[in-house]
C-alpha cells in the first residue's frame, strides 16, 4: 500500500474532542475521509442494538417484588403487584392508551386492598405511594430502582410521612400512577418508570410526581426527575431533589408546572479556557 493510501486512510481527529470529557453524548466523532471512522460506526450499531433490547427487555416482576420484601422487611414489607391493560409487550408497544390504565384483574384487586385498608385502619391517609413501573426500559429499574428507594425512603424518614405498599406494575406507562394513587387515596404519587433508551443510556430511570393523583391527570401535573443512572443523575441527586419536591408539594398542595426544582446542582468548578483560541 502506497504512502498516498495510508494518508487516505487515515483518522481525522474532531477540533471539539477536548468536550468529549464533559458529556457522554456521541460528539468530535472524527472522520476518515469523508464517512466515520469504522470503529465509532461499530459503537453506534452497538448502542441502538442495546436500546432496541432494552425496549423489548421484560422485567422480572416477581424477582423485584421478592427483593422488595426482602430489603424493606424491617421497615415496610407490603408490596402490591399489577398489571396494565396491555396484556404483552407487543401490545404495550402498539397502544400506549393501554399502558396508562389498570387491567380489570388489577384494579379489582387494589379496590379489594383498599377496602380491607379502611375496615382495619379506618383511614386511607397515606402520603406518598411509589410505584415502579418497568415502562420503556424494564432494564433500567432492574438496575436502579431497588438501590434508589433505599436511599429515598432514608431521606424521606426525618419527615414522617406514612407510605402506601410499593406497586409493581408490568407494562405500564406514567399515567397509571394517577390511577392507583387515586385508588390508594393517597395524598401524593410518585413514579419510578424507565425511560425511552437513548443511544448512550438504555437504563436511565425517570420519577414522576404528583399531588392528589386522580385518572386523568396530564403531564403539566407532574415533576420530573429524569436521567437516574450511573453516569447520569446520582442516587443521591435524585433523592436530594425528591425530598425537596415531595415536602414542598405537601406544604404548599401542589405539583407540575407550579412547583419549581430549586435545589441546587453540582457544579463544575474553576474556570475553562477556550481550546479554539489556544
Amino acid at each position: 500500500m502506497s504512502s498516498s493510501d495510508n494518508k487516505s486512510l487515515s483518522i481525522t481527529e474532531s477540533p471539539w474532542a477536548k468536550l468529549k470529557q464533559f458529556t457522554s453524548a456521541r460528539i468530535a466523532l472524527g472522520r476518515s475521509g469523508i464517512s466515520l471512522p469504522t470503529h465509532e460506526q461499530l459503537k453506534f450499531q452497538l448502542a441502538h442494538a442495546q436500546a432496541r433490547d432494552a425496549v423489548h427487555y421484560q422485567l422480572d416482576a416477581s424477582k423485584l417484588c421478592s427483593d422488595l420484601r426482602q430489603t424493606f422487611r424491617l421497615i415496610h414489607p407490603e408490596y402490591i403487584a399489577l398489571q396494565s391493560a396491555a396484556i404483552d409487550r407487543a401490545t404495550y408497544l402498539k397502544r400506549p392508551d393501554y399502558g396508562k390504565k389498570l387491567s380489570p384483574v388489577s384494579r379489582e384487586a387494589l379496590l379489594n386492598y383498599s377496602t380491607q385498608t379502611k375496615e382495619a385502619l379506618n383511614t386511607f391517609d397515606y402520603d406518598i405511594a411509589f410505584v415502579i413501573v418497568d415502562g420503556l426500559s424494564a432494564l433500567a429499574i432492574e438496575t436502579n430502582a431497588l438501590r434508589f428507594l433505599q436511599k429515598a425512603c432514608i431521606d424521606l424518614q426525618p419527615e414522617k410521612f406514612r407510605i402506601a405498599p410499593f406497586c409493581v406494575v408490568e407494562q405500564g406507562r406514567v399515567a397509571i400512577g394517577d390511577e392507583i394513587g387515586e385508588l390508594l387515596r393517597t395524598k401524593l404519587v410518585v413514579v419510578m418508570i424507565g425511560e425511552r433508551p437513548g443511544l448512550s443510556s438504555p437504563d436511565s430511570m425517570g420519577i414522576y410526581l404528583t399531588w392528589h393523583p386522580k385518572a386523568g391527570l396530564t403531564d403539566e401535573s407532574r415533576n420530573c426527575i429524569s436521567n437516574i443512572r450511573n453516569g447520569g443523575l446520582s442516587d443521591a441527586e435524585a433523592s436530594m431533589k425528591l425530598r425537596y419536591l415531595v415536602t414542598q408539594a405537601h406544604q404548599r398542595s401542589l405539583s407540575g408546572v407550579a412547583l419549581k426544582d430549586e435545589t441546587s446542582t453540582t457544579q463544575i468548578l474553576g474556570s475553562l479556557n477556550s481550546f479554539l483560541i489556544e
